[in-house]
């Protein structure tokens, strides 16, 4: 990162430590240590093979304020200032959420403050390297290479922001549009799956077939897909909706689930699928779409999907069968 941006959020950051003065209830804020920006290589170690990956770049602070003493002492409640401060900055919105919608991402959806943390820090080690970017938040950044990481860097943002420990950071590298390496992990946990397109991959789907008794996660209900959906729920054993498509998507490899899918509604970007087209076939199973439509790395990201990923291509047949209501029983 220049000397330049570091300036630039040194300043913003200072700008907002002072926006948050009321974190006192009234008291004066001095500074003591102003902002410290820098970056944080960020590494994780896949668990089967003991590998270790570089995430990117993450961007870290630290500053120090001191809460200047009141006439009043303590606050009524009997507490410091400072406490009491906090928890009514919280209340009031003074320190801004991580859920709080900033902008409307590249794919048309609203985009949260966590959403962009994260892709900005991407898209600077992108640029940096001067390969190409495909975001689900910030969308298509063309340094005119071969290579493009196609990422959704927080899929799941609405749990990660609410403290629900399901959501994950999904990366492929596309050469010339094809997918040849993809890293999903999940954020809670920094567990990955690695998988290179060609190579033998360590995972293996438990080879179901049959979607009667299956395992299904799926997006959640919508009146338009409501009989779609409720005729994948009444012939699987299970069904889960964990709100994070490429973790659900990389659990089928585990054998943790034996399918995945949006029932009809059109929800899916490439973003959220592309990590799967590459770890799941290698695995044994198949990623498809509803309407039969070929999944493709285009920056175009008002393109929709209906994605199914499963255990066998067997299987991922005869979902999309019965979400359409085509099957033949």
């Amino acid at each position: 990162m220049s000397a330049t941006r570091y300036l630039e959020i040194a300043e913003r950051l200072s700008a907002e430590l002072a926006e948050c003065a009321c974190i006192a209830d009234g008291a004066p804020v001095r500074v003591l240590v102003g902002p410290d920006v820098g970056c944080v290589t960020a590494q994780v170690r896949e668990p089967v093979l003991e590998q270790r990956f570089l995430l990117g770049d993450v961007l870290a602070c630290r500053a120090e304020v001191e809460l200047a003493a009141t006439a009043a002492g303590p606050c009524a409640s009997g507490r410091p200032r400072g406490r009491a401060g906090r928890r009514g900055a919280r209340r009031r919105g003074a320190v801004r959420p991580r859920a709080e919608k900033v902008q409307t991402g590249a794919d048309g959806t609203p985009t949260m403050r966590l959403d962009i943390l994260v892709d900005t820090a991407i898209a600077e080690v992108v640029n940096a390297h001067r390969i190409n970017l495909l975001s689900e938040e910030l969308g298509s950044i063309d340094n005119g290479s071969a290579i493009t990481l196609v990422t959704d860097p927080v899929d799941g943002t609405a749990n990660a922001a609410s403290g629900v420990p399901l959501s994950a950071f999904a990366g492929v590298i596309a050469v010339d549009g094809v997918p040849t390496e993809a890293l999903t992990s999940w954020l809670d946990t920094g567990r990955c799956w690695h998988t290179v397109a060609g190579q033998p991959s360590p995972y293996r789907t438990n080879g179901r077939t049959e979607l009667d008794g299956a395992a299904v996660s799926l997006l959640r209900p919508q009146p338009q897909i409501a009989d779609a959906w409720w005729r994948v729920a009444t012939r699987a054993a299970r069904i889960r909706i964990l709100s994070t498509s490429c973790l659900e998507a990389v659990l089928v490899t585990e054998k943790s689930t034996d399918a995945f899918a949006d029932a009809g509604s059109d929800t899916h970007r490439i973003v959220d699928l592309a990590a799967a087209m590459v770890t799941v076939p290698a695995a044994g199973g198949a990623v498809i779409d509803v309407r039969g439509r070929p999944l493709e790395i285009d920056p175009d990201l008002t393109r929709r999907w209906s994605g199914v990923v499963a255990a066998t291509p067997r299987l991922a047949e005869e979902l999309p069968e019965t979400i359409r209501g085509t099957e033949d029983r």
